[in-house]
């Protein structure tokens, strides 16, 4: 019950309050993925359709234990140590997003906006990571599986994973396109992750 909790909490702070307080702030819409068919549109219905299984996974461990059995659970990796580690994931994960966003502020989106510039940002935790905001989700999922290893939670994982990339791929192009040398410049003194 914990865990559903958490991730209500979760999804709740990153996605909707943060996208409330950033559309009230601006008026403008910050979810950018419905916007296009395309690389990027599909990616947006992937990150949907992972934030969708993890709820319904959680769900059942936390509701229909009798469930549990059939989402393939590694029993091997069940320990108290794991699962405390991905719980301290979850947890870091949660601060590092929330404070990425806030440090983001006018330029937070979820997506690429090619409507409304943005400044580069390249302060607080973009010093340390081009991509905090993508990291502390991986930290997430990654947590997540730790927690509660079973086959879905690796499926969450490794789909995020891939999904992710190939998101931080798009960005990329989309931000030496915007900014150019600025971004260059940028890129070359932070590293993609860490």
């Amino acid at each position: 019950m914990l865990l559903f909790i958490f991730f209500i909490i979760y999804f709740s702070l990153v996605f909707v309050t943060r996208s409330l307080l950033f559309w009230r702030k601006t008026g403008i819409n910050p979810l950018t993925f419905d916007r296009a068919d395309d690389a990027h549109g599909f990616n947006g219905k992937i990150f949907k359709g992972v934030a969708g299984l993890e709820m319904v996974v959680i769900a059942i461990y936390a509701f229909k234990a009798e469930w549990y059995a059939y989402l393939l659970p590694f029993w091997y990796l069940e320990s108290e140590w794991l699962a405390k580690t991905g719980w301290a994931l979850l947890v870091i994960s949660l601060l590092i997003v929330w404070v990425a966003q806030g440090q983001m502020a006018h330029s937070w989106r979820i997506g690429i906006d090619e409507e409304n510039r943005s400044e580069l940002v390249t302060h607080g935790l973009f010093r340390f990571s081009r991509n905090p905001i993508f990291l502390g989700i991986l930290m997430a999922n990654l947590g997540l599986f730790l927690v509660i290893p079973n086959t879905f939670t690796l499926l969450i994982f490794v789909v995020s994973f891939i999904s992710i990339h190939t998101q931080v791929r798009l960005e990329e192009a989309f931000l030496r396109k915007s900014f150019g040398e600025q971004y260059m410049s940028y890129s070359d003194k932070v590293r993609r992750w860490l």
